[in-house]
Parts: structure tokens; sequence; C-alpha cells
């Protein structure tokens, strides 16, 4: 199984988060880690500010370990789809759309993804 895990199972994952648990399996799962570049940005920038550039760098740099997949021509046609038709926002969707590219399981806590086929949901804890 082909995994993708979306940004904020990246944040959960990398901060020890209550949900940390729940994204260990397809992180860890390296042969079979497909990560979006826009992840990438999503986290550097998320975990610069929480937990200064250092740890950030760190973090992308596990993260690159998985393929990482940038932003073609298709899966941004598809994103754009996938965004009109959910409404979602640009880096969910170009997520999503990456996911589907390679029927992946996209692996997430947001909750704008809950019942969406091939998608494995946990709900966000505080």
């Amino acid at each position: 199984m082909i995994n993708v895990v979306d940004s904020s199972g990246w944040v959960e994952y990398f901060a020890n988060g209550v949900n940390a648990r729940f994204f260990t399996p397809p992180v860890q799962d390296l042969e079979n880690l497909l990560v979006p570049s826009i992840c990438i940005y999503e986290v550097f920038k998320r975990l610069t500010r929480d937990l200064g550039e250092e740890n950030a760098l760190q973090a992308v740099g596990i993260m690159s370990h998985g393929k990482v997949v940038e932003l073609d021509r298709k899966i941004a046609i598809d994103a754009a789809r996938i965004a009109l038709e959910h409404k979602l926002a640009m880096a969910d969707s170009i997520i999503l759309a990456t996911a589907h590219e390679y029927d992946a399981i996209l692996w997430t806590q947001d909750a704008h993804f809950k019942g969406m086929d091939g998608v494995k949901y946990v709900e966000k804890k505080s």
C-alpha cells in the first residue's frame, strides 16, 4: 500500500502530538511513502514558527527519505478539479490529487477529508 501523509499529520508526528502514533506506520514505511512537495513547504513553515528553523530542517530531511513528488501539470489540473468539486484549499487539493495519481492512501486528521475515498482519517484531538 502506498501512503501519503498530509501536512497536519507530519506536524502531529514531529510534535509528538496526541495522534502521532496514528501517523507512525505510514511515516516509517519509507519504501511506500510519497511526500508531495507542498507538504515540505507547509511543514517547514509551521515547524519553523513553532519549533525553530533547525528542527524544521531536520524534519524536512526526514520527510525527504520518502519519494518526494513534485507538482507537475497533471497533478495541478487534477488538484484544481478536486478543489472545485470539494471546495478545498490549494495545498489540500494538491495533496489529495497526488495521492489519487499514485493510488495511494491519504493519512490525515483534517476534517474536510473525512469520508472521502482513499482517506484514512483520525479526529484531531486537542
